[in-house]
């Protein structure tokens, strides 16, 4: 279509104080839309980025003459509008007025909503999601959590601006390959406005942070649940280490009690809290040390043993990711 026939096509429309503007450039901001159209008069109201491109958007002047003003100064100058050196196309729209129907997503606010695609819980911890977020800006706190959206993560700024460039610049971008475990492709960020405010965080752990206040007490076990994995010298994974080790006991042909694992387990060291239930038909045990140290002496002592002679009630440990063992009575 050439230039001419572009100029009648605006001519021939309805006029309206609402313009629709094509082929402007990826991500036109609303200040250079008001910068383009200011000379002929007040805007009331923009709707930027719109389209499959996001190449287009509205524009609503307060008054219908002042939108008549630039297409018919446009189509008679012989120097085109221009945003960022782009040719931009001017037509009056068939709207009359910009409704801007926004989600409460896309209100502007502190607090981002991210959706991370393409992982589980725990695959992205919460300290890389700080590492990423803190390059915009001071965050404040994180919590994550699981929806049927997939693994998300509310994180709070000081104020909406640094939440906004943090929105701009990462919305649909993945964390970096190097920050992610092995066996993580890619995953995508989608990022949202909250509704939230002020996050409401109890406890540091693996799953919640704030960054404002050092002395927020310290939930352990939650930190030691995610904990990821420890790769060995020889390269392999193994598991990472705690105070607490499960026990899983075999050929229970005598009764194993409480007190019969504490004078097992007592002989590498204090025993402070011991914990016996039944799973999947087979008799468990926690056993909770002060230290990872003492442990892991009694798993590298009694792993594989027999409590009794003749290959009875034997011992298969582990470590529990619990740090702190809860015992009510």
């Amino acid at each position: 279509m050439s230039t001419s026939t572009q100029h009648q096509f605006r001519y021939t429309q309805t006029p309206s104080k609402v313009l629709h503007l094509r082929n402007l450039p990826w991500e036109c901001s609303e200040e250079e839309l008001i910068e383009l159209c200011n000379p002929f008069g007040r805007i009331i109201n923009t709707k930027c980025n719109v389209g499959a491109n996001r190449n287009q958007a509205f524009v609503e002047f307060v008054d219908q003459n002042q939108a008549i003003s630039m297409v018919s100064y446009y189509a008679s100058s012989s120097e085109p509008a221009q945003v960022r050196g782009k040719t931009v196309y001017i037509q009056y729209s068939n709207r009359h007025e910009i409704v801007n129907n926004k989600s409460p997503g896309d209100i502007p606010g502190n607090v981002l909503l991210v959706t991370i695609e393409g992982v589980e819980a725990g695959d992205v911890s919460i300290d890389v999601i700080h590492l990423v977020f803190s390059a915009f800006g001071f965050v404040h706190k994180i919590a994550t959590f699981e929806k049927t959206a997939g693994f998300q993560a509310l994180i709070q700024f000081t104020d909406a601006d640094t939440a906004a460039s943090a929105r701009d610049a990462l919305d649909g971008r993945s964390i970096p390959r190097y920050l992610l475990p092995d066996h993580v492709g890619s995953c995508n960020l989608r990022i949202s406005y909250s509704a939230h405010k002020d996050l409401n965080i109890k406890f540091q752990s693996n799953r919640s942070r704030d960054y404002t206040n050092p002395m927020l007490p310290v939930n352990h076990s939650a930190i030691e649940g995610a904990a990821q994995p420890v790769i060995g010298p020889d390269g392999k994974r193994r598991e990472p280490e705690s105070n607490v080790l499960l026990a899983s006991i075999e050929n229970m042909q005598y009764a194993v009690t409480v007190d019969v694992i504490n004078t097992v387990f007592s002989a590498f060291g204090t025993v402070q809290k011991i914990a016996m239930f039944e799973k999947n038909g087979q008799t468990q045990a926690l056993i909770q040390y002060p230290d990872v140290t003492t442990a892991a002496a009694a798993r590298e002592a009694l792993e594989g043993h027999c409590i009794y002679d003749g290959g009875y009630c034997k011992l298969h440990l582990s470590y529990s990711r619990h740090t702190d063992l809860n015992v009510k009575v």
